[in-house]
């Protein structure tokens, strides 16, 4: 360790900024169950919506990867939390489906930021060494967030009404937004990074790793490295976006809790996310630090997690709700696991001056893939419902859950077995 440790407090900005990014995204799916009585939403409307903001999602991370890296962390942060808080608190004042769509539509395109922004944030404060437990850290949020919903969400509502839930979460990004105006700023510059700090920062990289090369989209896609990426997150993202916006739906249906006791299962399963991303983050540095290479280090993490989410694909046999609450968290938390390793497979690969962009374009794979899964899972789910047997078709979409990560695995592993590396525009304008 450096003698200085300035780069964690980065680090747990990093971390409460994804921790109120998925405490806002996650409030609709905990108040499906009343506002879709109110306003009379059948499955397939609201995977409609489900599928409009994460269509926006990836909309917006076509401009916010490429935005951050040409204007930096610090405005391009900054930016994306202010809006993305405007659009939660906003959806205490519509009052139609119409009006939720369009704040769900605003809020994807803000929070599309988030993880180009954070990823290039680790990116710049951490050694190779570090930056998986650092974005373990960071991702490890998603889960807080997620298990920081039901506990409060639910009790909001029920005590002051569904506005409120949505006004008193969105209002937390402001106060992390005056926090980071006052800590962020890049290594280099910061006046409490001591010379030693610095030096362990930049001690495993290489003489270009901050030439600040621009490289559009077209060149970047010519990369296999890049193409590893998107395939990972296009295969794996959606069966998250699942069980964030189902998984409250799921219990009720089959195991008939009403609001008030929904939280506890779903706390325990989105608690259990944030030790797999910590865990995930950290056994892979661990290894790095014991003389694996990077990439044997990532991918050996990555196939173990994969095959912890099989478990899920045998829900048609579990009955009993806490076992089914296990399965659930096991599958959770390996996801999260698998993702802290995928996101800094980006930073392993590219320089800095890149990372914002190609996080951006695996995560626009993903958000795409998260538009498209929810139309299949509400018209798979309203068909079972016309039949009476809507756990059955929960349980086809858990067994297409279980088999995800492997399918990903695989496919990552032929399209980086090649030994083409950057090349063509890509290479020609970093110097490769």
């Amino acid at each position: 360790m450096g003698n200085s440790s300035y780069r964690w407090r980065i680090c747990a900005l990093l971390f409460f900024a994804t921790t109120i990014n998925y405490l806002d995204r996650q409030v609709l799916g905990l108040l499906k169950p009343d506002l879709a009585a109110r306003f009379h939403w059948t499955e397939a409307e609201y995977g409609c919506m489900v599928a409009v903001f994460t269509a926006c999602y990836a909309f917006g991370l076509i401009l916010s990867g490429k935005l951050i890296d040409r204007f930096g962390v610090k405005v391009g942060y900054g930016v994306c939390v202010l809006v993305w808080s405007l659009a939660a608190c906003g959806h205490a004042l519509v009052r139609s489906t119409l009006g939720f769509v369009f704040v769900r539509s605003l809020l994807g395109l803000a929070e599309s930021g988030n993880f180009p922004s954070a990823v290039k944030s680790v990116a710049e404060w951490f050694p190779r060494k570090e930056q998986a437990l650092a974005v373990g850290i960071l991702t490890s949020g998603t889960s807080i967030g997620a298990v920081a919903a039901p506990a409060v969400v639910p009790r909001l509502a029920a005590a002051y009404g569904w506005q409120a839930a949505f006004l008193v979460t969105g209002l937390t990004g402001f106060i992390w937004l005056g926090l980071w105006y006052v800590m962020y700023y890049a290594p280099q510059k910061h006046r409490r990074v001591t010379p030693s700090e610095l030096k362990y920062i930049e001690d495993d990289r290489s003489a270009n790793e901050d030439a600040g090369k621009v490289v559009d989209w077209l060149s970047l896609l010519r990369s296999r490295k890049t193409w590893a990426f998107i395939v990972g997150k296009v295969l794996t993202d959606p069966i998250w976006w699942f069980m964030l916006f189902w998984l409250p739906s799921y219990f009720s249906t089959r195991y008939h809790l009403d609001l008030k006791n929904l939280g506890l299962p779903l706390v325990v399963v989105y608690f259990s996310t944030s030790i797999g991303s910590i865990f995930g983050g950290w056994l892979s540095s661990q290894l790095i630090t014991r003389a694996w290479t990077v990439q044997r280090a990532r991918q050996s993490v990555m196939l173990g997690l994969a095959f912890l989410v099989v478990p899920i694909a045998f829900s048609p046999w579990i009955d009993n709700m806490w076992a089914m609450v296990g399965l659930l968290s096991l599958a959770a938390a390996a996801h999260q696991g698998w993702s802290a390793n995928l996101f800094t497979t980006a930073s392993d690969m590219f320089p800095r001056a890149l990372v914002g962009s190609v996080v951006g374009i695996g995560g626009m794979a993903g958000a795409v893939g998260g538009t498209v899964f929810p139309l299949f899972v509400g018209a798979l789910l309203d068909r079972f419902v016309a039949l009476g047997r809507i756990n059955s078709g929960y349980n086809i979409l858990f067994i297409v859950c279980g088999s995800a990560y492997l399918v990903a695995w695989g496919a990552m592993f032929l399209i980086r077995s090649s030994k083409r590396q950057l090349d063509g525009a890509l290479g020609q304008s970093l110097g490769l």
